[in-house]
């Protein structure tokens, strides 16, 4: 396997085809949106630099995995060579499907195609294509290249010799691979966003502020981010996405999205990506305390 693309240069996207490349993989990194990319390379760069700052990779490791990155607009064309396509686009539903059927008709017959969804069936998506057998989950966490998990979730239809690939592909790119079952919410979101809604809900009926809700979870839990922050960070419209996705294939209210959650986005809080969510990120990226807002 040589060819990796990655659909999305978004956070994950931009994680995903920085780890690929420092591993020694040709990465085809693929958006639609050409400022995206562009962003993406600039992300990409300056968090090798800090690797070169740190002693932790050679200036030359450093060109090499930039070289090893090649940018398209087109689906079709950055996939044409590729064995293996990882999607990370929006957590969307729709979205996802769409592209799953352009990338069965756009990719070669052997090419794998997974998909770094937080929460969305595998199997559903799988649906979208001819080969069924090929499509499995590669949930990275992040920031990916520094979190060393890759939940790995299999789909009703994924061979045997596909997961067997997958999870050895993870380790040459120093990761650790678990293989789940594909339910909603998978593990990791399964047991994290119920907490993170019920961190909301704290909020919501004023037991606590901000920042006391969060400094109980670190001091008293040894979290390393308190839940709040958590949320911001990954995105608030993300938690979200992921909650309905929960609720609606569980049919079960207790993953019922809080309604501080659903005005924060539906008012364009999302947290760090838009300078503001339950802190302030407008200035210098760090978390500042807007707690008043929420008395």
């Amino acid at each position: 396997m040589k060819n990796i693309a990655v659909i999305g240069a978004g956070a994950m996207g931009n994680g995903i085809a920085h780890v690929f490349a420092q591993a020694g993989f040709k990465v085809q990194l693929i958006d639609t949106n050409q400022a995206a990319l562009t962003t993406a390379i600039a992300t990409i760069s300056k968090n090798l630099e800090r690797l070169v700052a740190k002693a932790q990779i050679e200036d030359s490791q450093k060109s090499q995995t930039l070289e090893n990155i090649s940018t398209f607009t087109s689906i079709s064309e950055g996939v044409e060579y590729a064995s293996l396509v990882i999607e990370a686009a929006t957590e969307n539903v729709d979205l996802k499907l769409e592209i799953f059927k352009q990338l069965d008709m756009a990719c070669p017959e052997d090419t794998i195609l997974a998909t770094n969804t937080s929460s969305i069936s595998i199997t559903q998506l799988a649906a979208q294509t001819s080969r069924p057998d090929q499509v499995i989950g590669m949930h990275f966490m992040n920031p990916v290249p520094v979190m060393q998990l890759v939940e790995i979730i299999t789909g009703y239809n994924t061979s045997n010799s596909v997961l067997d690939f997958i999870v050895n592909l993870s380790k040459k790119i120093n990761k650790t691979a678990v293989v789940v079952k594909d339910y909603p919410g998978f593990v990791a979101n399964r047991i994290l966003m119920p907490m993170l809604n019920e961190a909301f809900e704290t909020l919501y009926t004023g037991v606590a502020g901000v920042k006391e809700i969060d400094r109980v979870m670190k001091l008293g839990m040894r979290h390393p981010m308190g839940p709040l922050e958590l949320a911001d960070f990954i995105g608030l419209d993300v938690c979200l996405s992921i909650l309905e996705v929960m609720h609606e294939g569980f049919k079960n209210p207790k993953y019922a999205p809080n309604p501080l959650l659903v005005n924060m986005v539906s008012a364009g809080k999302y947290g760090v990506k838009t300078g503001e969510g339950f802190y302030d990120y407008s200035k210098d990226r760090k978390a500042v305390n807007v707690a008043s807002q929420f008395s």
